[in-house]
């Protein structure tokens, strides 16, 4: 029998049996693992509070015929502000929909995990818009999954604009305001330099100063729209958890 200890947190449970429940992962060392937590529905249980959904521990895992089961786990933050709010909890499970897409079983993906605690530090801890704390995470999960667009400069000719870029979701970046990277695509969407300032931040700062700008509602606007479409359009799925806000 071998064992794993790991840091992850939950991104998903599932009740099986008469008291137990199987958890997802995702973690340091191995990406996505799934987890059987024996007893884990149970009030008294000893792991009860730890394998609720957003719980982040030191987990103790051992290996059995078909999963892994809980051994342990020491939580190192349970983000109960975010479990006891409903629309933070809407935005967290957009984040953790997201990696479900990105990160597979025995992939290590340490960028994403950093990402997703920072993220959530942010929506627990700070007054940062929820809106503009998803726009960086939709952008900066696309870019380090292999996704990042090229954004430093335009993609046709190499230069800065003279006065604004446009983005090209069929380009995958910039295209300066020279007539002939313009009609490269047709289609492109011309940005406000606010906008464009703010999407070279997102792909290329440090993780330390990733989410140290803010932005007016109408640049946050313009520049949700385009970290919404370019992360439907490079992973061709249709996130929906976000939905749920509009009805409330």
């Amino acid at each position: 029998m071998s064992f794993l200890r790991t840091e992850g947190i939950v991104v998903r449970e599932v009740s099986t049996g008469e008291a137990d429940k199987i958890i997802t992962l995702l973690t340091k060392g191995q990406g996505r693992v799934s987890a059987l937590v024996k007893g884990g529905r149970r009030p008294r249980s000893r792991l009860s509070a730890a394998s609720q959904v957003l719980c982040y521990g030191d987990w103790v895992l051992y290996r059995g015929r078909d999963l892994y089961s809980v051994n342990s786990c020491d939580v190192i933050e349970p983000f109960y502000e975010i479990r006891n709010d409903v629309v933070k909890l809407t935005y967290a499970a957009h984040f953790t929909d997201i990696l479900m897409e990105l990160i597979q079983e025995n992939q290590p993906s340490p960028g994403l995990l950093k990402l997703l605690l920072n993220s959530l530090h942010m929506l627990a801890k700070t007054e940062k818009n929820p809106d503009l704390i998803t726009c960086i995470f939709e952008l900066r999960a696309t870019s380090i999954a292999g996704y990042a667009p090229h954004v430093q400069s335009c993609m046709n000719c190499g230069a800065a604009p003279e006065k604004t870029y446009s983005f090209s979701f069929r380009e995958c970046g910039f295209l300066c305001d020279r007539t002939d990277c313009v009609e490269r695509d047709g289609s492109a969407v011309l940005l406000s330099s606010g906008a464009s300032r703010a999407i070279q931040h997102i792909v290329y700062a440090p993780m330390k100063e990733l989410f140290g700008f803010g932005l007016s509602q109408e640049v946050l606007q313009e520049l949700a729209r385009v970290t919404g479409r370019y992360l439907r359009e490079r992973l061709e799925r249709d996130f929906t958890k976000l939905h749920f806000l509009k009805s409330i």
